[in-house]
């Protein structure tokens, strides 16, 4: 139980660190022909989609990669730091858990387009830092969400 109580502080600093990183760092790395090579952001593919005409894909994009992450720490936050039963357990216990099933969604989209790059022959794609920064927030706060429900006992 001591053990769980220090790294817990951890955890909170570091999903949230990963985040921000996967979302400014490139995702992946698209080589076409020998001359052009492209390395987008999470940031940078949703305003390219938005600038593109694209608004509901980048919003939809945005939601799932940027806001119901960010939702997800800031509920798991809130109730690791709570010290009672209140708006903040509410939100952990009824709306993190939908938060959660939807946590890898991004990194399982980029995943398919470096697929589906290399399969079509239409370019190399290799991953990039942020792809691996993201997985790593959505890998930890899922592993707090689960220390958390551990700690906490049955409800």
């Amino acid at each position: 139980m001591k053990a769980l109580s220090m790294i817990r502080p951890v955890l909170l600093v570091a999903a949230p660190f990963f985040l921000a990183l996967g979302l400014v760092l490139p995702l992946v790395r698209f080589e076409t022909l020998y001359f052009f090579d492209e390395t987008p952001s999470l940031i940078e593919i949703i305003v390219s989609l938005w600038q593109g005409g694209d608004g509901l894909l980048a919003a939809i994009v945005a939601l799932v990669s940027i806001l119901l992450p960010s939702l997800k720490m800031i509920g798991i936050a809130a109730e690791a730091t709570a010290t009672g039963v209140g708006a903040g357990s509410l939100f952990y216990r009824r709306v993190v858990p939908h938060l959660s099933k939807w946590s890898m969604m991004d990194v399982l989209l980029v995943a398919i387009v470096i697929a589906a790059a290399k399969t079509t022959g239409l370019a190399d794609a290799f991953t990039q830092p942020g792809l691996w920064c993201y997985a790593a927030s959505s890998m930890i706060s899922g592993l707090l969400h689960s220390l958390m429900g551990d700690a906490s006992g049955p409800k």
